[in-house]
């Protein structure tokens, strides 16, 4: 068994710099939990994690992942439902 890196282990170490990164955004008050930054970092976090666990299969981290992808999918569907109703709400209301 080779110890040298493969590209698809560059991929996962990317997708945990996602994760990790988003999270400490988000701790540090950089991010809301509620911004399309938060839930796209998280996205593509998994999904590159997901890509090198093809490669190197263990079940509980691909099903962690895939659990990860879907709250972040949720995210930005009910983030993206939030602001359309805000900008909806403003256009609404009469000139001050």
């Amino acid at each position: 068994m080779s110890m040298g890196m493969q590209w698809h282990d560059f991929v996962g170490l990317a997708g945990v710099a996602f994760v990790v990164g988003a999270f400490f955004l988000l701790q540090a008050d950089k991010l809301g939990a509620h911004s399309i930054g938060y839930q796209l970092a998280n996205l593509f976090g998994a999904l590159f994690i997901l890509l090198s666990l093809y490669y190197a299969p263990n079940l509980s981290a691909i099903l962690l992942q895939l659990v990860w992808i879907a709250i972040s999918l949720f995210g930005l569907v009910r983030g993206f439902r939030l602001r359309r109703a805000r900008h909806a709400e403003a256009r609404a209301r009469p000139p001050a």
